[in-house]
Formats: structure tokens, C-alpha cells, sequence
């Protein structure tokens, strides 16, 4: 579980409403014909411009926000490492075992290649296209969040447009103009709290966390590469340690 973004999400809306109960009630800020044409015009749009498959997704996709686990990158090079160690000591068919141990699909793929004797021109280009997949699906997934982050302030708008002609049609019956400012305003809260405690802070985070996974695929590509080379363990951390900068670079624990 992302303790940040809980963490995030728990202090927007405390705050919200701890400011909201500065005024006296808390219910003044619930209109259920506001939330219907914020969230619901919102969602409606996002059927428009996207296939159902892909809006349906979307909830399985948020979850990557708040559930998703970084591989620690210290790990991953002592692994890569030791498989370095033993292609060299005993063979690289020696792998195979190796295989079907890790749970990384990249990881397994990469060997598997090198086990079956590629060459790492080969493996690379196969390797790099899987990065590639990999990218245009995740920002399918970003493209979603960003929409629905765009869409949300404009029902906003349109819901504030709905409350003022409702307000501007019944002047003359001072109890109607409440109400009706009332959804004006609503919609607009709405559709800002959708969009800017919602929707983008969920996109930005799934951008994040897909650029580490790419990252973190590069770092396993040339480990690959360097085991197909049959490059000495030594350097093949060396190389591996230079995704990082020095100060963040993980040590070895020789």
C-alpha cells in the first residue's frame, strides 16, 4: 500500500472538511442534483470518448495508485548478480532453474532468451519492444485520469450555468434564488474536487509509477544483455550501478 497517497487523500479531505464544519453544517455542502451532474455528466463523457472496456478498467487501474509495490533496485542487482555468478561458473543453461524461481514475467522473459542462446542484439530489440508495449499501455491508463480530470470542472461549469438560468428565471420568487445558487456553486466545488483532489493527483502518480517500471525493466535489460555477453560479475554490477547517481547508488554488501 502507497502510504503517500492515503496519506494525501486523507489530509485533502480532512482538511476540506474541517474547514466546512468552521461554518455550522456540514450538510449545506451536499446537493444531490449538483453531485449528479458533476460526477455523472463526468463519467457519461468519459463513455463518449473512451471504449466501455477501457472505462471499465479505470477502476482497476486507480488501484495502482494506492497498492502497487517498488522493487527495491538493491535486490534486483544482487539477483541479477548472482545469476552473472553462476552463467559464469557453471554455464549459462545453468539459468534455467532460475526461471522458473522468479516471479519478475521481464526478468524471466530476458533470461529465457539468453538461456536459449540469442544473440544480445536480438534480446534487446525483443526486450525494448516489451518497454514500449509496456509505456503505450500505462498511458492509455494516464489518458483516462487526465480526461476525466478535464471534463470534471467543465460539468462544473455547466451545472453552474443550470443554476443561474434556474436563479435568473425566478427572480421574482426570492425562495427559488437559495436553491438555485446553491447548485451554481455546488457543481463548481464538485467538479474542482474531482479534478484537482482526484483525478490528477491519481494520474500523476500512476506517471510516476510507470516511469519507475520502466526504469526498473531498463536496469533488468542490461543485466540481461551483460549475462548474454557473458560480462565478468563484477563489471555487470558496475554497469548496473550506473543507472544511479553516486550518492544513491546501492552498495554491495561484499
Amino acid at each position: 500500500m502507497d502510504i503517500a497517497t492515503i496519506l494525501g487523500f486523507v489530509m485533502s479531505f480532512g482538511l476540506m472538511i474541517w474547514a466546512m464544519l468552521g461554518g455550522g453544517n456540514l450538510g449545506i455542502f451536499v446537493d444531490v442534483p449538483s453531485l449528479a451532474i458533476v460526477v455523472g455528466g463526468t463519467i457519461g463523457t468519459g463513455f463518449i470518448h473512451f471504449p466501455l472496456k477501457d472505462m471499465l478498467g479505470a477502476m482497476k487501474i486507480a488501484k495502482n495508485a494506492f497498492f502497487a509495490k517498488d522493487r527495491d533496485p538493491k535486490d534486483l542487482i544482487s539477483m541479477i548478480v548472482e545469476y552473472a555468478n553462476k552463467a559464469r561458473k557453471e554455464g549459462i543453461l545453468a539459468l534455467e532453474s532460475a526461471i522458473q524461481e522468479t516471479d519478475d514475467e521481464f526478468l524471466a522473459e530476458g533470461l529465457q532468451l539468453a538461456v536459449d542462446g540469442q544473440e544480445p542484439a536480438a534480446i534487446e530489440a525483443i526486450l525494448i519492444n516489451e518497454i514500449e508495449q509496456l509505456k503505450k499501455r500505462h498511458e492509455q491508463g494516464q489518458d483516462i485520469f487526465m480526461a476525466l480530470g478535464s471534463y470534471a470542472p467543465a460539468m462544473g461549469l455547466i451545472g453552474t450555468l443550470i443554476g443561474l438560468v434556474q436563479m435568473l428565471q425566478n427572480l421574482s420568487d426570492p425562495n427559488s434564488i437559495g436553491p438555485a445558487m446553491a447548485v451554481a456553486l455546488l457543481t463548481t466545488f464538485y467538479g474542482a474536487i474531482l479534478a484537482n483532489v482526484i483525478f490528477m493527483p491519481i494520474r500523476g502518480k500512476l506517471e510516476r509509477r510507470s516511469k519507475k517500471e520502466q526504469f526498473i525493466r531498463e536496469l533488468v535489460l542490461e543485466g540481461i544483455l551483460s549475462i548474454a555477453a557473458g560480462d565478468n560479475p563484477r563489471l555487470v554490477e558496475q554497469r548496473l550501478q550506473a543507472f544511479f547517481s553516486m550518492s544513491d547508488r546501492p552498495q554491495s554488501e561484499e
